[in-house]
């Protein structure tokens, strides 16, 4: 196997790291805004939804380019396995084998999000609890493989993005803002049939009661009657 190594990967790695890191943060962020329905006049429940959307394809590409890059360069012998499975790579066991479980997370939450109207919504809830673990095994992941967090910006980097995350956790949690019982996070560019696919109602709509009758019956007009079927 031809050896392939370069500056430029090294700063590859580096630099796509810390921007999905950042991408990460954003995407849990949002993502509590989306679960909890907040929205207004200015930036709409969709737009929110939406935009977590986006921020979180962004992130999985700078993350495949973080991975790429990692497992290309021979200078740190990673190896292609280690990136699904962890405790497999000669370099930087540890440290390396948190990214790879962070990914396996990143991973399950994008694949349910493609798959959200086949599946429970129950189901991609809790699948979708795994992006918390994987920015926490993220910032561990950081913290121990690379070379940036021994750093000033590098520590700031990790601390603001903690900080932020916690404090949506801390929000979410404590304030308990009200949300919308029974609503999902569908987008409105959705299938018009995936609620009913699921064998869900497409819209909640109560139940029709008959009004209460009264003492009187209602008046029968007989058969013979010449004023039958006149209006």
């Amino acid at each position: 196997m031809i050896a392939l190594t370069s500056p430029y990967l090294w700063y590859t790695t580096r630099a796509t790291g810390f921007v999905a890191l950042i991408l990460l943060t954003l995407v849990v962020a949002l993502g509590t805004f989306v679960a909890t329905r907040v929205g207004g006049t200015l930036v709409g429940r969709f737009e929110l939804n939406e935009l977590h959307r986006s921020v979180s394809i962004i992130a999985v590409v700078f993350l495949a380019i973080h991975i790429t890059s990692t497992v290309i360069d021979s200078y740190v012998p990673t190896g292609w396995i280690s990136i699904f499975l962890p405790m497999t790579s000669s370099y930087k066991r540890l440290a390396v084998g948190l990214g790879s479980v962070a990914f396996d997370l990143v991973l399950a939450v994008w694949i349910s999000s493609l798959l959200k109207v086949r599946i429970r919504n129950s189901t991609w809830r809790f699948i979708h609890w795994f992006s918390w673990l994987a920015f926490a095994t993220a910032v561990v992941h950081t913290l121990m493989a690379g070379t940036d967090s021994r750093r000033t910006f590098g520590l700031v980097a990790v601390v603001v993005c903690s900080s932020a995350v916690f404090g949506a956790a801390l929000w979410r949690y404590l304030g308990r803002p009200t949300r919308a019982a029974g609503r999902t996070a569908l987008s409105p560019l959705a299938p018009a049939d995936s609620d009913a696919a699921l064998g869900r109602p497409l819209v909640d709509t109560p139940p029709i009661v008959a009004p209460p009758r009264g003492d009187r019956p209602f008046p029968t007009v007989p058969v013979d009657d010449p004023r039958r079927g006149r209006r």
